[in-house]
């Protein structure tokens, strides 16, 4: 049986496998199949105008997307991004971004996830987004 993250887990994880990398997001959510992240923006996430960067909104989308696949599989640290799609939409302008993740599909190889990007409190996204992951190979004595 995989055992599940929960949304402290997550963090906890997300903390000690990448110490250095500045991340102020958070994850808010971990059910099955869906994970949920927050972003509080700096000076650090903005261009001119106070539009948050796509390089930040890419970065959220890959973390959320990360975490949930990992609703499904449990800790699995080398799943890795092997295709990441991303439309903007509108302008991103706001101090707080969510990013919500739902996972469409999982097979034995691959996960593809939809990932909406929006300021919090805005009803249309300001970004969306389709990535695909892959899973580690399991021995054949596990399958």
């Amino acid at each position: 049986m995989t055992t599940r993250l929960t949304a402290d887990e997550a963090n906890t994880f997300l903390a000690a496998a990448f110490p250095n990398s500045g991340n102020r997001s958070e994850v808010v959510l971990m059910e099955e199949g869906r994970a949920k992240m927050r972003l509080v923006a700096d000076e650090t996430h903005l261009r001119p105008g106070g539009y948050i960067s796509g390089p930040t909104q890419m970065s959220l989308v890959d973390s959320v997307a990360y975490m949930a696949v990992m609703t499904l599989t449990g800790h699995e640290p080398m799943t890795v991004t092997s295709n990441l799609s991303i439309n903007f939409l509108r302008p991103c302008i706001g101090d707080v971004v969510v990013a919500e993740a739902r996972v469409m599909k999982i097979g034995q190889a691959l996960a593809v996830m939809d990932v909406d990007v929006r300021i919090e409190g805005a009803e249309k996204p300001s970004s969306h987004a389709v990535v695909t992951y892959a899973l580690p190979r399991k021995p054949e004595a596990a399958r």
